[in-house]
């Protein structure tokens, strides 16, 4: 039996597939729970999608209870026919409940554990149980975070930071409620607790919390982002020549970019390691946008004096970054004629430029002229147009190409 069978009264109008949890909306329409859920929560659409009445983002979806048994009934009625039977809908979770739990794991410290289970179970459960958690807003999170921190302080259980951080990951609050919980004065403990965990954490968590900060200085205020500490930066970095995960290394280096943004930040970050290991990194990494996020990071990075001074002191800086320039992408080849760019301007030794013949760096300054028409590439040639126009190390057939 197919779908042009199943009665049109049992189809969800968004969907057009068999309704297991019908409900209805103020506009008197009714739609499969799941169905209308990810309709206001990720299409971000606040409007009935029959009627085109507006929504609110939590409206009350009211249980169909009529129509569930109906379902049911026709569904027992066409077993025969390899229909399957639909369950009965468990009850949706309320706010109420959410905070009896939170109450309960505060008071007695021995149940904690089970709370935090019990609040990963709902929150994995369905997108309305992860909308009843979100609702929570502070209360919650700061819950959360204490848990994270107490855990670390007082050498608890790890497993219950693991089960925490998952719990808050698995709610992906979106940018909106995460700057008013950052910015709340009994919240800021939680960029504090996801710095414990990047530091002390299992390879999971570490890249849950990764992916949080990343989230949280996206929205955060210009205090919080610029006044993050060394430490910070030097398990950002370890993460990243850990290289735990791909999602998580993206995240990693989207929120080294973010962060450097904030001019003392890029020397908080040079300190931390952060130039070597990119630098190392893009030996091994050709995936597009992972270059085009390390080379984004250093070119930040070699905005300061200090960056600049710890690329050149790796000995194959300026050669790696040359070899991406045209070979990944647009964007990858500008980061790279910038970073060159700032080397040649600001830390242009003999001995630097010299090394910029020998490992073909000239040569593919002239290319990316010859190729891009690069205005950045030809400025940066004519810094030092008189030390390499006769050399030898550049190609004769660029040499029209060089100021």
């Amino acid at each position: 039996m197919d779908e042009n069978d199943v009665p049109p009264l049992f189809l969800c109008p968004i969907s057009l597939q068999l309704m297991r949890d019908p409900v209805t909306v103020c506009t008197g329409i009714t739609y499969d729970r799941e169905n209308i859920e990810k309709w206001l929560s990720s299409c971000k659409n606040y409007t009935c999608p029959v009627t085109k009445q507006p929504l609110s983002q939590h409206t009350d979806l009211t249980p169909n209870h009529t129509l569930q048994r109906l379902i049911q009934a026709w569904c027992s009625h066409s077993a025969c026919l390899g229909i399957e039977n639909v369950p009965t809908p468990k009850p949706t979770i309320d706010k109420t409940q959410i905070l009896k739990l939170i109450s309960e794991a505060k008071r007695f410290p021995e149940k904690q554990l089970k709370c935090l289970k019990s609040l990963q179970s709902i929150a994995l459960e369905s997108e309305s149980n992860k909308l009843c958690l979100v609702s929570s807003g502070v209360i919650l999170i700061d819950f959360l975070a204490s848990i994270m921190l107490s855990c670390i302080s007082q050498e608890d259980s790890p497993l219950k930071s693991e089960v925490a951080i998952e719990v808050l990951f698995h709610l992906n609050p979106c940018g909106a409620q995460l700057k008013n919980l950052i910015n709340n004065e009994g919240t800021i403990q939680l960029i504090e607790a996801l710095f414990q965990v990047l530091r002390h954490g299992n390879y999971k968590s570490r890249s849950y919390a990764t992916m949080l900060l990343k989230s949280a200085f996206e929205v955060a205020g210009p205090t919080q982002s610029s006044s993050v500490r060394t430490e910070l930066f030097v398990e950002i970095t370890r993460f990243l020549k850990d290289q735990v995960s791909n999602q998580g290394s993206k995240a990693a280096l989207k929120l080294l970019v973010e962060l450097c943004s904030w001019g003392r930040n890029r020397i908080k970050a040079v300190e931390g390691g952060s130039v070597l290991v990119l630098i190392e990194l893009l030996f091994e990494v050709s995936e597009r946008r992972s270059c085009e996020l390390m080379l984004a990071a250093l070119d930040k990075l070699c905005d300061c004096a200090e960056g600049r001074a710890e690329f050149l002191s790796h000995g194959a800086g300026l050669a790696i970054v040359s070899k991406k320039i045209l070979w990944v992408s647009h964007v990858a080849s500008d980061r790279g004629v910038r970073i060159l760019s700032s080397i040649c301007r600001y830390s242009a030794t003999t001995k630097v430029l010299q090394e910029m013949l020998q490992f073909g760096v000239v040569s593919k300054l002239c290319l990316v002229v010859q190729v891009e028409s690069s205005f950045k590439a030809m400025e940066t040639l004519k810094l030092h147009s008189g030390v390499w126009k006769n050399s030898p190390c550049i190609p004769l057939p660029l040499l029209s190409f060089h100021p």
